[in-house]
């Protein structure tokens, strides 16, 4: 029998657990390397697909940006050019009537509503201009004025005259005596030569001029702008003019006086009024062989003559019986005539601008 050395065996079991040992620890390494492998592995494919999951939703964030962008923009456009075609569409606005003009304190006037005339022409007054602006100063509308009135460009002229502005500067000066004036002046600085003035009433004179007096040849205008006067009390009248040779600041010579007439405001009951006076004028009145013509309210035209002698007309026939006098006969049928009150029979003539 084989005897074993008991302390011999204690140590080979010693080495047999100690390398049952590291085989066990080398074992659980691995295992644990494995399993951390795995984990990182499991950590790369997580970040790829977050980061992958972040760039495409990024893209996806910018495409639909861009998309609304784009989308805005379009319907922008689409929107403005929609108010464009609305705009060409639909019919023009007439300007607002600017205001009425306070009531003239002279009792020969009153307003009125503007009227058209029968050459169609209107009395309203517009402007949509701000009254602040540099148009309404007297030297713009004086420089604006002056070359259609040297041109006698008379539509223009009847526009202008109605503007706001126009009508606001004449009214300024009222009561002043006074006018504002454009053009050639002599050595103290008065009108002489060629040159526009402005007046009270809507009124204006272009033409010759001699040491401040209206004098040679020229034309004087007056807009009935929403008034009437005794003489136009129904307001039939919507202009007045004179053109012709002046001397002393009034009509001296040959000229023509003239009305734009309103026919729709003539009754039949009414019968004919005077349109055009054309011949010598004497301070302003009629003076010598005078020629007329009337106009009724059908637009009918007559013409007339008729001499008179500073403002007092020969009379073609005696009717002082009834108190009236025959001042204009019918130069077709000379029985005819036109009648006017005998107290009338005085100062004939352009009386707006008698002294």
């Amino acid at each position: 029998m084989k005897l074993t050395d008991p302390d011999k065996g204690k140590n080979w079991e010693e080495e047999q657990d100690g390398a049952e040992n590291l085989l066990q620890k080398a074992l659980t390494t691995k295992v644990l390397l494995g399993v951390i492998a795995v984990l990182l592995i499991l950590i790369l494919v997580l970040l790829t697909v977050v980061v992958s999951n972040r760039r495409s939703s990024g893209d996806k964030t910018d495409q639909d940006l861009q998309q609304s962008i784009t989308d805005y923009a379009k319907e922008q456009q689409e929107l403005e050019e929609q108010v464009l075609e609305e705009k060409e569409d639909k019919p023009a606005v007439e300007e607002p009537a600017a205001d009425e003009e306070e009531e003239d304190e002279e009792e020969e006037e009153t307003e009125e509503e503007p009227a058209s005339t029968d050459n169609e022409k209107t009395a309203v007054v517009v402007d949509i201009e701000d009254e602040n602006d540099e148009a309404y100063t007297k030297e713009y509308i004086l420089k604006e004025a002056y070359p259609f009135f040297a041109d006698n460009n008379q539509d223009a002229i009847w526009d202008l005259a109605h503007l706001k502005r126009y009508v606001k500067l004449s009214k300024g000066l009222e009561g002043t005596g006074e006018y504002y004036y454009q053009g050639d002046v002599d050595s103290e600085g008065k009108p002489h030569g060629t040159g526009l003035a402005i007046y009270e009433k809507n009124s204006y004179y272009f033409g010759e001029w001699s040491n401040g007096a209206r004098s040679g040849k020229g034309t004087w205008f007056r807009f009935y702008i929403n008034q009437k006067n005794k003489y136009n009390a129904k307001g039939i009248y919507m202009s007045h003019s004179y053109s012709g040779e002046w001397a002393d600041d009034l009509p001296n010579g040959a000229g023509a006086e003239h009305y734009d007439v309103d026919i729709s405001k003539l009754a039949p009951t009414q019968g004919r009024i005077l349109q055009n006076v054309v011949g010598p004028f004497k301070n302003g009145l009629y003076n010598g062989d005078m020629y007329a013509n009337t106009v009724d309210y059908t637009g009918n035209v007559q013409e007339w003559d008729g001499i008179a002698k500073e403002g007092v007309f020969t009379l073609w026939r005696d009717m002082s019986a009834i108190g009236e006098c025959a001042v204009w006969r019918y130069m077709d049928d000379h029985s005819v005539c036109l009648d006017i009150d005998k107290s009338e029979n005085k100062n004939q003539g352009i009386r707006e601008l008698l002294k």
